[in-house]
């Protein structure tokens, strides 16, 4: 089986340390932890088969098929496959306003 280089860009890792704090603060630091961990390790699941992750129906909707997205939810994690490479580009919470986000996070 391939295997892939999974690599978060600086926007997916400030993604998951403002998941992490609001986390630690709202709650528990062993949550925060749990979290933060549980998130890292779906990243890197991409390493065998990112092709498993689906087109957000969001970008679907407007033509744009070069991002895919993973869920550990309620958090989106969306990326693109270029050859060998898995870009992590945003980890996100899904209840929030995703068509504003996508567009100006990954269409800009």
């Amino acid at each position: 089986m391939k295997k892939y280089d999974v690599v978060l860009d600086t926007d997916a890792e400030d993604d998951l340390f403002d998941i992490y704090a609001y986390v630690a603060v709202n709650d528990l630091t062993d949550k925060a932890d749990k979290l933060f961990a549980s998130l890292r390790r779906t990243c890197l699941k991409l390493k065998t088969l990112p092709y498993r992750g689906n087109v957000p129906p969001e970008l679907f909707e407007i033509g744009v098929v070069e991002f895919r997205e993973i869920r550990y939810k309620p958090f989106r994690i969306l990326y693109s496959i270029e050859g060998s490479t898995v870009n992590v580009h945003c980890v996100l919470d899904g209840r929030r306003d995703m068509q504003t986000i996508l567009q100006e996070r990954l269409l800009r």
